[in-house]
């Protein structure tokens, strides 16, 4: 089993709901499942599976999840698959392989009287007419915005289907994406718009940014000074309070005297670690919130993957090259201008800067990963001779681990 989430965006590039797309089989190892729909199997929806397993608050504590099916799939006892998670959290997403038969159209209208949402996509200019019986029971279509004029199909829409809700999909520019909110008409908008490399930007970092900088730097050194680093923590109140809390949670019943004192309490290894989360997590404030889930979920996912590139041992540098990936949108600056700001090897450098190097293998492999880019991911997974358990593993306990932060 394969899972990745894809972020749907509002047009404030707030995070509204997830896509969760799987793969059960490597498609290298199996071409005869090519085209198949071997995704869900034929008795079972694969992303309410990770749903099940993993529990809905893992991958989202409030948005909605689309989910994928297929023409068989969509007949399975979806409500027992689906148990304990609230129907209308659940957007059951089909394609064209639902054709627009009696046979389709019944089972949706029981889906939808049963309190699930539908959404349909992979629909051309051609299937509007053809659809019309399924697009009035859907709550969601997606427009590929690479494939179809969607401007034109949002007026088409507006018309016909007034109460169904656009997603403009495809989206693979911050400027495509400015322009199709300054449009208006759609509700949602998905693609890789909010995590593009930054090729220019200014050259002068935000004070603020410059205290956590000072702050990645120095724990990040071979044998940092624990009390330089409690110093510059001291001139940020948000930090202050974040160490303080989780000071007191693992210390009842010492008294902390001071900011120093906190950090040495923490000890020096703890206070790296914070300072890694919580300053990624600062530096992102003027970000959208996306940003700060990428940088960590690939850190942790690069980290539990070490074992499986046989580099157990760098776990730690993998965690930071995943940490460091988006640096570059963080601090609006071309990778390379970014990492002369931060404290880095040169392993880490060459893979983030110039796409080689004896690091490069991972952090591409979660990039594919993360993008759902199951082809990609096959080959590299064959090619490294890969467990697929293990790397579901290793992304399933990331988004575990990254709910629980949060939830601290």
């Amino acid at each position: 089993m394969l899972a990745s989430l894809i972020p749907l965006f509002d047009e404030k590039m707030t995070v509204k709901a997830y896509s969760l797309f799987t793969q059960k089989a490597n498609m290298l190892l199996n071409p005869a499942l090519l085209g198949t729909g071997a995704n869900d199997g034929a008795g079972t929806i694969s992303g309410l599976e990770v749903i099940e397993s993993m529990g809905i608050d893992t991958i989202s504590r409030d948005k909605e999840i689309f989910v994928s099916v297929n023409n068989i799939s969509l007949f399975t006892d979806i409500d027992e698959q689906s148990k304990g998670v609230p129907h209308e959290r659940l957007v059951i997403l089909t394609d064209k392989s639902i054709k627009p038969t009696e046979m389709y159209i019944n089972r949706l209208k029981e889906l939808k009287g049963s309190g699930y949402k539908l959404a349909i996509r992979k629909l051309q200019v051609n299937d509007f007419e053809p659809y019309k019986d399924i697009l009035l029971l859907v709550d969601y279509v997606f427009l590929d915005n690479k494939k179809i004029d969607i401007s034109k199909a949002k007026i088409y829409f507006s018309k016909v289907y007034p109460n169904v809700k656009l997603v403009a999909g495809n989206v693979e520019t911050t400027d495509i994406y400015d322009s199709l909110v300054a449009e208006g008409g759609y509700t949602l908008y998905e693609g890789a718009f909010y995590r593009l490399p930054v090729t220019k930007g200014v050259t002068e970092v935000a004070p603020l940014k410059i205290n956590y900088i000072e702050l990645l730097n120095i724990v990040n050194d071979a044998d940092f000074d624990l009390t330089k680093a409690a110093d510059i923590i001291g001139r940020d109140p948000a930090l202050v309070l974040n160490l303080l809390q989780l000071v007191n949670k693992m210390s009842v019943n010492s008294e902390i005297t001071s900011i120093r004192h906190a950090a040495a309490m923490l000890g020096q290894k703890e206070l790296k670690k914070w300072i890694n989360l919580a300053v990624t997590n600062q530096l992102c404030a003027d970000k959208p919130n996306e940003i700060t889930r990428v940088s960590l979920l690939r850190a942790k996912f690069a980290e539990n993957l070490a074992a499986c590139f046989d580099r157990a041992g760098l776990a730690s540098e993998y965690f930071l090259m995943g940490l460091f990936s988006v640096i570059d949108i963080i601090l609006d600056m071309p990778m390379a201008e970014a990492l002369k700001k931060v404290k880095v090897s040169k392993q880490i450098e060459n893979a983030l800067v110039d796409g080689k190097g004896e690091f490069y293998d991972a952090l591409d492999f979660v990039c594919q990963y993360e993008s759902a880019n199951w082809g990609e991911v096959d080959r590299i997974m064959l090619l490294s001779n890969m467990d697929s358990d293990a790397v579901y593993d290793a992304y399933c306990s990331s988004l575990t681990w990254y709910r629980d932060l949060f939830r601290s």
